[in-house]
């Protein structure tokens, strides 16, 4: 699974090479970003609040992470595919590529980061079935059949002389829209009208001491219990980021199946993203001016679903729920990013986008490696003032910075973990 191919398109800080077609920089920095900032919060990002994820309702600098990170891998999706489709790629070797990549995500995500060497053998009993590599699996999975099934090859075709021109870019993937659309449906239908008992229909709360203690065991709603149902109470994260604040009881998995829904659609957006860079490839003001559209509207849905309040809308952001809201709103704030990133490194050139660019490249390594060796020396010692954000800060820092390191090491010597 080691690629010792150079990769196109090095950037100016290490030593060059001959590049083969032209990369987009910003997608590795946008990759890369995400990574290093969750390796960072994953790490306990100093002991600051705002790089904790949200009890229930809100955002903070620890909720982007995750969705970031699935956005990115739309668009890398939707570039990816369009090029070996392009190549005359037979679709049997695409779906072969994406079982495989499936399979081992999976796999890793439930037989190596479900627990640690000191908890000894796995046990199914207790082991954990959801997660975010299981979700960026299922979540990849989804899009990348989609595209398999749906793509168009040649877009340059449809640029001039029809009516919907200005919006081919959407119109010539509705059987794709039709899909996200119908998984969005379900969704509602599921989260508001399927009766959980023993708790109101559509709930939305963290049960236990919230809403005054009405609903106690009501933890997640409709989410959890379909977790519940299907999983078993024993394979769900038994230590919800609303457990300490809400004093629940009940297991809840914010990685959990309906919320998998919400990140094919955040996923399906990313993918919107890499088909007008396509469509609008040699046009750098027309990508920005799009990027720009998709984030006012996405954040006008945002801002009618949550009627501007934390937990007061319709649909609130929710990082444990994946809800509609969270899912427009950071899919806005990822529009934005990934436009700045793009005028900044592949149109102006102003930056190369190191030293993000190097994990952004190595990614599954960077992202495994950290979780299975995040409770050894150097990533972590016995600290003297735990309770000081002096030195949680300066391991955390040094843990983030080590894998940043290795990623810039495995990058001089064209080594990439491919999957």
């Amino acid at each position: 699974m080691f690629n010792h191919a150079r990769e196109p398109d090095l950037p100016d800080c290490v030593p060059p090479g001959q590049p083969k077609k032209k990369r987009l920089l910003s997608l590795d920095t946008f990759r890369g970003l995400s990574l290093t900032l969750m390796v960072f919060v994953n790490y306990g990002g100093g002991g600051y609040w705002f790089f904790e994820h949200a009890p229930w309702n809100g955002l903070t600098v620890a909720d982007l992470v995750m969705p970031w990170f699935v956005f990115i891998l739309g668009t890398s999706v939707g570039l990816t595919f369009h090029n070996m489709q392009k190549r005359g790629v037979k679709n049997i070797q695409l779906l072969r590529k994406v079982a495989w990549r499936t399979g081992v995500l999976i796999i890793i995500g439930v037989l190596f980061l479900n627990y640690g060497p000191a908890d000894g053998p796995l046990s199914w009993s207790w082991a954990r079935l959801p997660g975010v590599l299981q979700r960026l699996g299922f979540t990849y999975f989804a899009v990348a059949l989609m595209q398999i099934a749906f793509g168009v090859t040649d877009t340059q075709i449809y640029q001039v002389n029809l009516w919907w021109a200005p919006f081919r870019d959407v119109i010539l993937y509705w059987k794709e829209w039709f899909i996200i659309i119908s998984l969005e449906i379900l969704w509602l239908c599921l989260t508001f009208l399927l009766p959980v008992p023993g708790c109101p229909r559509g709930y939305l709360g963290p049960g236990g001491i919230g809403d005054e203690g009405k609903y106690f065991n009501c933890t997640g709603g409709a989410a959890a219990y379909i977790d519940k149902w299907i999983l078993g109470e024993n394979h769900l994260y038994q230590f919800p980021s609303c457990k300490e604040l809400y004093k629940t009881t009940q297991p809840f998995d914010p990685e959990g199946i309906l919320g998998t829904i919400n990140s094919i659609l955040m996923a399906f957006f990313g993918l919107q993203a890499g088909k007008i860079i396509l469509m609008y490839r040699n046009k750098p003001r027309s990508i920005l001016r799009r990027f720009l559209i998709w984030s006012i509207l996405l954040g006008i849905i945002s801002a009618i679903l949550t009627m501007g309040t934390q937990n007061e809308g319709f649909i609130p952001v929710n990082k444990n729920l994946w809800s509609l809201s969270f899912v427009t709103t950071t899919s806005c704030f990822s529009f934005i990013l990934l436009g700045l990133l793009y005028y900044i490194t592949d149109v102006n050139g102003w930056w190369n986008g190191c030293p993000f660019i190097f994990p952004g490249m190595n990614s599954i390594l960077v992202y495994v490696g950290h979780s299975l060796l995040g409770g050894y020396f150097p990533f972590s010692w016995e600290m003297k003032s735990p309770t000081s954000h002096a030195e949680p800060l300066a391991q955390d820092l040094l843990g983030t910075a080590i894998w940043v390191f290795i990623a810039f090491l495995l990058f001089r010597k064209n080594v990439f973990l491919k999957i």
